[in-house]
């Protein structure tokens, strides 16, 4: 496909460090039941769990929704390891988990409580102080951990016993996409050490509207050691502007072009909005929001069926697919 945006200089935030590029909700310590499961009503075809681990070693609760096929598999199926954006939970994204388990494939959707859906419960004269006091390395970190810790959970849990351990995939909306590429091998230096959060069990990431790392002026440096096959999607009108912080379309396409990965691939829709890969209606436009979320759940299936070698052409068919609603398209 051709199509173009316009490539400029990223605008720097020095109060950002490795807030990976969104600002966050102070950390909210919220007081859930350790190791509790509870059903949720599922579509056709899936099942849904939530759980609300405890992590001891850091004393932080981590809420996970697990999506699964409503019947029980022949063989062991692939999992992705899903985390939100900023204000967001373990119940968004849902459009991605039921259609990932309904074609045979766990999703694990992960809540972040230093950044999730808490921030905006406050009062609302506050938020932008709370965004500001909580871009801290501490929570960026922490979600890191948030991500390892679901999944070792998982793993030796009974739920885990359905999943194939070498088929596992990071995904992630926003700041959640940040996340995931600390999990996939994303470096910075600090204090001339290297922060490095690699989980060498994932094979590939999907990396919805991901930021840049602000404070950091170089890419390449940090997202070269991502060597993982990666598949980024955006919008040509994908923009994140809140208080104090702005980051262009064009800082997606820059994300894309520092990753280290010989494997790669960029779809940017045509207009959208930033929040149009949630699951919220309508955002970037009535008519192209479920034609987006349709497109975006058929292309994070091709990508992972194209890497467990199930489709080698999986892509190459969607983009011919979606053509008319894609600006970009790069393989």
């Amino acid at each position: 496909m051709t199509g173009t945006i316009k490539r400029s200089r990223s605008r720097r935030i020095a109060a950002c460090t490795l807030a990976l590029g969104l600002l966050l909700c102070a950390p909210v310590r919220a007081q859930l039941p350790e190791d509790t499961a509870s059903a949720v009503a599922p579509l056709p075809a899936t099942t849904t769990l939530e759980f609300d681990w405890h992590d001891p070693l850091r004393g932080r609760v981590v809420p996970v929704r697990l999506y699964l096929p409503s019947t029980e598999p022949a063989a062991r199926m692939p999992l992705v390891v899903f985390s939100h954006g900023i204000g967001g939970s373990r119940r968004g994204y849902s459009y991605l988990g039921n259609h990932f388990a309904a074609n045979g494939i766990a999703a694990l959707h992960v809540q972040h409580v230093g950044s999730d859906r808490m921030l905006w419960m406050g009062n609302p004269l506050g938020l932008v102080g709370r965004l500001r006091d909580a871009a801290q390395e501490r929570e960026a970190v922490d979600r890191a951990l948030d991500l390892r810790f679901a999944l070792d959970r998982l793993l030796a849990s009974d739920a885990g016993k359905v999943i194939d351990r070498d088929n596992l995939v990071v995904a992630g909306h926003s700041y959640g996409a940040n996340t995931a590429l600390l999990a996939v091998g994303a470096r910075v230096e600090r204090d001339g050490r290297v922060v490095d959060y690699r989980d060498a069990r994932y094979r590939a990431a999907i990396l919805i509207s991901a930021p840049p790392f602000y404070g950091e002026s170089e890419p390449s440096r940090i997202l070269s050691h991502v060597t993982v096959p990666t598949l980024h999607i955006t919008a040509t009108e994908d923009v994140i502007q809140i208080p104090g912080y702005y980051s262009g379309a064009e800082d997606r396409l820059a994300v894309f072009e520092a990753i280290g990965s010989s494997s790669k691939t960029l779809a940017v829709f045509s207009g959208g909005s930033h929040s149009i890969f949630t699951d919220r209606p309508g955002t970037g436009g009535a008519q192209l929001n479920p034609q987006v979320k349709a497109a975006t759940r058929e292309l994070t299936l091709a990508f992972i069926r194209q890497v467990f070698g199930d489709r080698q052409d999986a892509l190459r068919a969607w983009s011919e697919r979606h053509r008319s609603i894609l600006a970009l398209f790069v393989r």
